[in-house]
């Protein structure tokens, strides 16, 4: 049996990749301190005898911890606050010390761990090593426009710092790490304070609340169906000889946010109203993948249409709001 250890893994994201790991039959050690993941998200997985939960933040120490299990042959490292919304206690902007620590001493903690167990390490990085670029759609090969020290900062140059350490260590120390760069994700076990695009929106349409939308709401995303994504992360992974390589995620389908309200309001039947809210600093104009390494690399291909993945996520967030 192959044992694989996913932090962030009480988390959105990494929930789902450690029921798809189960799954795959691999002993999964699932690791969170849950200051935005939740218990909830893996109470289905607690009774499974290969899967273990440990509560502990990953920029302390990790020897005594993770060298206790007989060995450790993959590492996705998913841990970080993720949402840019201030007004969500969840977001990276009321945890920014964390974000940078998370994403850099726990960087650390875990390439260590690669290196003592040879292990495979996959780094969750995001789109927003980007920043809001000058080019669409965003391949690998472009460095981004970030302003580095700008309240998005915390999260943008703490993805990029940890993108650096792990090259260094494929670099220096022989480690076969994989960089993973995440475009905007949805989902089941999104939480609904999480202060989202897509969950924000439901939330309020569901409730029939006004649809709040920075800016005038022609700034574009592209939503990619967590199970897609998860596909994605799992063959990166898997796939030989990819040490070393940076590999975009996401769905190349490209949407103004006041589509996407629509989309949502339809879907719902809502009677809720658009209001607009100034646009927050340095919020990117454009955010679409060039996904052409992933479909050459990985057979990466998104299935889910988007309005069926906003159809299955409807229906969760009407089971928990």
């Amino acid at each position: 049996m192959k044992y694989s250890l996913v932090t962030g893994g009480a988390g959105f994201i990494g929930s789902h990749l450690c029921k798809r790991l189960i799954d795959e039959n691999f002993f999964v050690i699932c690791i969170d301190n849950l200051i935005t993941g939740s218990e909830l998200n893996i109470a289905a997985l607690n009774n499974n005898e290969n899967f273990v939960f440990i509560n502990y933040d990953v920029i302390n120490p990790l020897n005594d911890i993770l060298l206790k299990f007989k060995k450790i042959d993959y590492i996705f490292h998913l841990a970080s606050p993720a949402s840019p919304n201030k007004k969500s206690k969840k977001s990276y902007m009321n945890y920014p010390i964390e974000t940078l620590l998370v994403n850099s001493y726990g960087t650390y903690n875990l390439l260590e761990i690669a290196k003592i167990t040879d292990s495979r390490f996959l780094y969750a990085s995001t789109s927003e090593i980007y920043g809001d670029p000058k080019v669409s759609p965003q391949s690998e090969s472009y460095f981004g426009n970030v302003n580095p020290v700008g309240p998005r900062a915390v999260y943008d140059e703490g993805k990029r710092f940890g993108e650096a350490i792990t090259m260094v260590y494929v670099r220096k120390f022989d480690i076969d790490g994989r960089i993973a760069r995440i475009f905007n994700t949805y989902g089941e076990n999104m939480q609904e304070d999480d202060g989202r695009v897509v969950s924000n929106f439901i939330i309020q349409a569901l409730r029939n609340e006004p649809i709040s939308i920075f800016g005038d709401g022609s700034q574009t995303r592209s939503f990619c169906y967590v199970s897609d994504l998860v596909d994605g992360l799992y063959n990166f992974m898997m796939r030989d000889g990819l040490e070393g390589e940076v590999i975009n995620l996401g769905n190349p389908k490209e949407y103004t946010i006041n589509a996407i309200a629509d989309i949502i309001r339809k879907l719902t039947h809502s009677s809720s109203k658009i209001v607009h809210a100034d646009l927050p600093e340095d919020d990117p104009k454009q955010r679409k993948p060039n996904i052409e390494k992933s479909k050459n690399l990985l057979d990466f291909s998104p299935k889910v249409e988007i309005e069926e993945g906003f159809e299955k996520t409807i229906e969760y967030f009407k089971k928990i709001i």
